[in-house]
């Protein structure tokens, strides 16, 4: 076919025209673009390209500090390097080579640390990548100084200023003030939920995880600030003055510092309180105001440094801290509950009181043993005609046998529930146990059928299935030396500013004032007196003419154990041995304080926990507290008391009458 060269030329006319509209249009398209890009989305798109230069750094906050109530730093923050590393950006190979070599790492660390890194990168979508880490605390002089030297090789790693948790007592109030550690997932987790917290917690951020530091820990931490800075492709940080145009006007943010907690505690206190208990290896005290329930002093040992907490425990140390026979992570003043022995026997005395069971002048004789059903329940020796004052003096436990059997286990359940035993304190530092005072009830409930008077014979001593805490024991002993007023222990004085203004003035918490009345509260105070003052009373080798003191003792028998394999006789001994406990209020004339004492199988309470107890408080007297003329001392309690009777088990006899002697 013949195509005429006029043909042509409108060919390629038509087609060039489709040419020219094509170009034109793929122009306006990329006009249309460069607008929306220049114009409309520029600034976005901007600070999008500013933002991939610049990292945003934590400023930590500088946790509050902890005081006594003299105003000595309990817990405070030291000055500390840290090398921190956005994981995304570290070198694992030539970079952390170079690292390792700078900080002088053994083989171990190294690895320790590489596998904290490689944590995070090992997954592109977990964009935990980009989060600052912690990856050594408290840099050695020679580590920092090689680390800003070559800060030029390192991407991606940077030092940082952060305070690190000091006590400088050591092992003094361990188990009051507690420890931190770094958190876990679950902590993390908790604080995404909670919209109190402002500050979420994150990877390598420490924690209070027991005492002081864990119960107060919104108000101890604080907020942390943050600071930007520019970097360039690998991380590297490049200086402020070559870059101060690429940063924003709020290039900075100071952290918010955490309040300061000022404690009840008088460490010079709680450091005599130590020394009394140095001579036995598990033991307890607790020392407290009876006039507002404010804890003095609160010693559990053994114990572990609270710095040696926080900066983390080797698996040898770990090991060595479970592994000891004497359980120094426990609070025994507050976790641990304890058969109280004869200590319980003043609120059973109460009981039959108040309840117009037994006067003062009633007699029970006492051969060294009870017979009830077919048992023999014994007491320490014949003791003869013993008196309410004579019974609680040496601790005749057939007396009270006796007073159990007319008095029944519900009314003495009631009597010990007035003065707070079978419920938590409220002190609120640590974990606290409620400990147990059996009713017929719990009995019917848990062992049916199983019921004996038996069961009140042995609670009305202390024993069977009665348990209470040292700080329950206090605040008891507290409430029968003031008169009546039962307070919920406290540890907290105040919540401060770093600046001192009070953000919150912890006052006296009264429970109840407890249904006993005056005269009876004297006869039994007048009773703890005589154990330790008079001749034949329990403490009486105790006896110190420089301080006058009231208790009891208290002997509490433990659950028998078989001797295990690897034991020696001394060590199967031991473990066989009773409790040794006192419990006492001082000065007998003015009672200010009350002082309880455990010495974990300690033996007779007489011999082994009162001699503590009435070292304690002369020591109290001569150094802590030297006595004035005029004690400051708080308002008397009402003498109107609550003239609740409670209701007489109908299988009780109501008088000591008919087991008269």
């Amino acid at each position: 076919m013949y195509i005429s060269p006029r043909n042509e030329l409108s060919e390629f006319r038509r087609r060039y025209r489709w040419m020219r509209l094509f170009v034109f249009l793929t122009f306006l398209v990329f006009v249309g673009r460069l607008v929306y890009l220049q114009l409309i989305n520029g600034d976005d798109y901007h600070q999008k390209s500013i933002n991939n230069v610049i990292r945003t750094v934590s400023l930590p906050a500088v946790r509050g500090r902890i005081f006594d109530s003299k105003g000595r730093v309990m817990a405070t923050s030291m000055p500390s390097h840290t090398l921190v590393a956005i994981p995304h950006y570290v070198d694992m190979g030539e970079g952390f080579a170079r690292l390792v070599e700078l900080l002088g790492l053994d083989e171990q660390q190294s690895r320790q640390m590489a596998d904290k890194l490689n944590d995070y990168q090992k997954d592109l979508r977990d964009m935990r990548r980009f989060q600052q880490i912690s990856l050594l605390e408290n840099l050695a002089p020679e580590q920092l100084a090689a680390v800003k030297a070559h800060q030029d090789e390192l991407a991606g790693i940077d030092v940082v200023d952060e305070p690190r948790r000091f006590y400088p007592y050591g092992e003094v109030a361990s188990h009051v003030i507690g420890y931190m550690n770094e958190v876990n997932g679950d902590d993390i987790a908790l604080a995404r939920e909670n919209e109190n917290i402002i500050d979420k917690y994150r990877p390598g951020d420490l924690i209070g995880r027991k005492g002081i530091e864990r119960s107060f820990e919104p108000e101890l931490r604080g907020i942390r600030g943050w600071k930007k800075k520019v970097v360039d492709a690998r991380g590297l940080s490049l200086s402020r003055e070559k870059t101060k145009n690429l940063l924003p006007d709020a290039s900075m943010q100071e952290p918010s510092p955490g309040y300061d907690i000022t404690l009840t505690i008088d460490v010079a206190l709680q450091k005599l309180t130590r020394q009394a208990l140095s001579g036995h290896p598990s033991a307890a005290a607790v020392v407290m105001n009876i006039n507002d329930g404010s804890v003095l002093a609160a010693v559990s040992r053994p114990s572990v440094d609270s710095n040696r907490m926080t900066r983390g425990l080797s698996y040898a140390e770990n090991d060595e801290i479970n592994e000891n026979p004497y359980r120094p992570r426990i609070d025994k003043t507050l976790y641990e509950n304890y058969f109280p022995g004869s200590v319980f026997k003043p609120f059973t005395a109460f009981a039959a009181l108040e309840e117009g069971i037994v006067t003062p002048e009633d007699v029970f004789n006492c051969s060294g043993f009870h017979e009830f059903g077919g048992r023999i329940f014994k007491c320490t020796h014949s003791h003869g005609d013993m008196t309410l004052y004579d019974a609680l003096v040496q601790s005749c436990n057939v007396y009270f046998y006796n007073l159990a059997e007319m008095t029944g286990m519900d009314r003495i359940a009631r009597y010990a529930g007035e003065f707070g035993f079978g419920q938590k304190t409220g002190v609120g530092y640590n974990t606290e146990a409620a400990g147990h005072i059996p009713t017929r009830e719990w009995y019917d409930k848990n062992f049916p059928g199983e019921f004996r008077i038996g069961h009140t014979l042995n609670a009305s001593i202390g024993q069977g299935n009665t348990k209470v805490t040292l700080m329950q024991v206090a605040a008891a002993y507290s409430a029968m030396a003031n008169g009546g007023t039962l307070y919920q222990p406290q540890v907290i004085q105040s919540i401060e500013t770093p600046d001192g203004e009070v953000v919150k003035a912890f006052q006296p918490i009264i429970k109840r004032r407890v249904s006993v009345g005056k005269h009876n509260m004297d006869l039994v105070m007048e009773a703890l007196v005589g154990v330790v003052e008079d001749e034949k009373g329990t403490a009486n080798s105790a006896y110190n003419e420089n301080v006058s003191i009231a208790g009891k003792t208290g002997t509490a028998q433990v659950v028998k154990q078989s001797r295990k394999k690897g034991d020696t006789m001394a060590e199967f001994y031991y473990q066989n041995r009773d409790h040794a406990w006192f419990a006492s209020v001082a000065p007998v004339e003015n009672p200010e304080i009350a002082i309880v004492v455990l010495v974990e199988h300690g033996g007779a309470g007489g011999e082994h926990a009162a001699p503590v107890g009435v070292e304690i408080a002369r020591r109290y007297f001569d150094e802590i507290a030297p006595r004035h003329e005029a004690p400051l001392l708080a308002d008397s309690p009402s003498d109107s008391k609550s003239n609740v009777r409670i209701p007489v088990e109908d299988s009780a006899p109501t008088t000591a009458s008919a087991h008269r002697h």
